[in-house]
């Protein structure tokens, strides 16, 4: 009895504790956004003027920034040049989304070491179990973010290589029906949302700062990385070379895009049954050769035990 009430006099002194401490900080919080709305307020403590920045910039920052120190002096300058072109890849302008994946990927592999410790010291399974469960925690932990990044890049890729005939026929018609090329390329970002507009747009906004459309479509291919997009960007510059109609080269382009993604769904349809033949092999011809071959050795022992 004894001890059960001084279990819940601690529970209670921690918890009054803790809603002091709690509501302390939220009234330095409160304080702190006021004085931030003060204009020419001015704290002559070199302390207070910490305080009333943000505590991602008091705290994150420091630490996002000494990650990414070690992960660039670690780290190889063609993987690092390789990274930048995918998140340009992906629509990333900046470079804050690069400098939280370098700074995951130095804490994944800084992790290695406590997963190894865990694993032999702590778990200790059996036999070769060990080292597999070792090795594939390691590579999981070293090679997951490039896995990620790279399956985001080709499923952005994949994106715009479906998107672009679609695209490619509501040009078409906007430039047929009497719309110049930009603003043809205006109205099919607002009509079509998707990563190729959104690269469309980027371009526009490239030109628009004052880029010739030749550069802006340029820089656009080397970002996307599709070859059909390549060919999209090269047909409209060699038609502006050579004052070539802008609709006839985007009509046979996007008549060329529609053929090239009915070939790309019978490639995927050819490789189909190639992609099944390992789970037949290693699930269903198993089990089916127990069901048909099982009653049948079972038979042959019963007649060898019986001679």
């Amino acid at each position: 009895m004894i001890l059960t009430a001084g279990f819940v006099l601690l529970f209670v002194a921690l918890v009054v504790l803790l809603w002091n401490v709690l509501t302390q900080v939220e009234e330095k919080a409160t304080v702190r956004a006021s004085l931030r709305q003060l204009e020419g307020y001015e704290v002559a403590n070199v302390r207070d003027q910490e305080l009333l920045k943000p505590v991602t910039e008091r705290a994150v920052q420091p630490l996002l920034e000494s990650l990414l120190t070690l992960g660039k002096r670690f780290t190889p300058i063609g993987y690092i040049e390789k990274t930048r072109t995918q998140f340009s890849t992906l629509g990333y302008t900046g470079t804050q989304a690069w400098d939280r994946f370098m700074a995951v990927r130095v804490v994944l592999r800084v992790l290695v070491v406590p997963w190894l410790f865990f694993v032999f010291v702590l778990l200790r399974p059996p036999g070769l179990l060990a080292i597999a469960l070792a090795g594939l925690g390691a590579a999981l932990l070293a090679k997951a973010p490039d896995v990620v990044l790279g399956r985001r890049v080709e499923a952005r890729q994949k994106e715009i290589r479906i998107k672009l005939p679609e695209v490619l026929d509501l040009l078409v018609i906007s430039v047929e029906a009497g719309l110049g090329f930009e603003q043809a390329l205006d109205r099919c970002v607002a009509a079509v949302p998707g990563a190729l507009t959104e690269e469309f747009s980027r371009m526009l906004g490239e030109v628009r700062a004052g880029a010739s459309r030749i550069d802006a479509m340029r820089n656009m291919e080397k970002r996307c990385n599709v070859p059909e997009l390549r060919s999209f960007v090269l047909a409209i510059i060699q038609a502006d070379t050579f004052g070539v109609s802008i609709g006839r080269v985007l009509r046979s382009q996007a008549e060329e895009m529609r053929v090239k993604r009915k070939q790309l769904a019978e490639e995927q349809a050819a490789k189909a049954p190639v992609k099944m033949l390992i789970p037949m092999v290693f699930c269903v011809f198993p089990a089916l050769f127990v069901v048909v071959l099982g009653p049948a050795i079972l038979n042959i022992m019963d007649a060898f035990k019986g001679t």
